[in-house]
């Protein structure tokens, strides 16, 4: 009896989960909070860098006190500006959170959100110190989730070639930084990438046509401390480089 063909969109629970609950926070804010309590939960977990300022605004304009300053580093990724922006960012997270919920599993995935996230804060924090410039979006953790994906997606056994490939596809032994770097394609992609944030974060052009900017110093940020970060990460054993292993033939070129 021949077994059931592999679903073409098999998304990992961990992505679905993470995009259920950053619509439905959305939704509250949308249909359920006033816009004086929405402007609460902003203040509350929205990511700004005038909060680290104390000499310009007394600390009891703030909500939460110091665990505020300490959890918005990650609860900002959480909040988005609007359905266009959560839209687009669901569609860049189902695209490469994907591989790496794949090749991580569901607690590394989380965990590696919250880390990106933050460094894309910490970023933001030092571009804008001092400065009333609020950042919401999940944008910095899913820069770090492509980071993570080139680790191993362009590797000729790797998830990239085919629709559907098993999930020994995901746990291919990634090649070393210094390797990854060297391939062409990701060089391409590279330049891409940060062409584009730079585009349209220097040229103030909202994420959804709108007068907010692009928050590009975040995903850099994100993008920089998923590629670094992702050897901390990754539960598979990559072979040494230039040494031998069964697949050594098809994942170093």
């Amino acid at each position: 009896m021949r077994a059931p063909p592999e679903p073409i969109f098999n998304v990992p629970a961990a992505v679905t989960a993470t995009i259920a609950v950053l619509v439905a926070i959305h939704g509250v804010r949308e249909f359920v909070l006033s816009p004086l309590a929405d402007d609460y939960v902003l203040r509350l977990f929205a990511f700004v860098p005038l909060r680290y300022e104390s000499t310009v605004l007394p600390r009891s304009l703030w909500p939460g006190g110091v665990w505020a300053d300490i959890w918005t580093f990650v609860t900002y990724a959480l909040l988005h500006g609007s359905w266009t922006h959560l839209g687009l960012n669901a569609v860049w997270l189902l695209a490469f959170g994907t591989p790496v919920a794949r090749r991580f599993g569901a607690l590394r995935f989380i965990l590696f959100f919250a880390v990106t996230a933050a460094a894309g804060a910490a970023v933001h924090l030092w571009w804008y110190a001092g400065l009333p410039v609020p950042m919401v979006g999940a944008s910095a953790s899913i820069s770090g989730f492509m980071a993570a994906a080139i680790r191993f997606a362009f590797q000729r056994s790797g998830p990239l070639g085919l629709i559907g490939r098993n999930d020994e596809a995901y746990r291919v032994p990634a090649l070393p930084l210094t390797a990854v770097l060297r391939d062409p394609r990701v060089l391409a992609f590279l330049g891409v990438w940060f062409g584009l944030n730079l585009l349209f974060g220097l040229g103030s052009i909202g994420i959804d046509g709108g007068e907010q900017a692009i928050a590009w110093q975040a995903h850099i940020g994100g993008f920089l401390a998923g590629l670094l970060a992702f050897a901390l990460f990754d539960p598979v054993k990559a072979f040494p480089y230039g040494g031998s292993g069964p697949d050594r033939q098809a994942t170093i070129h």
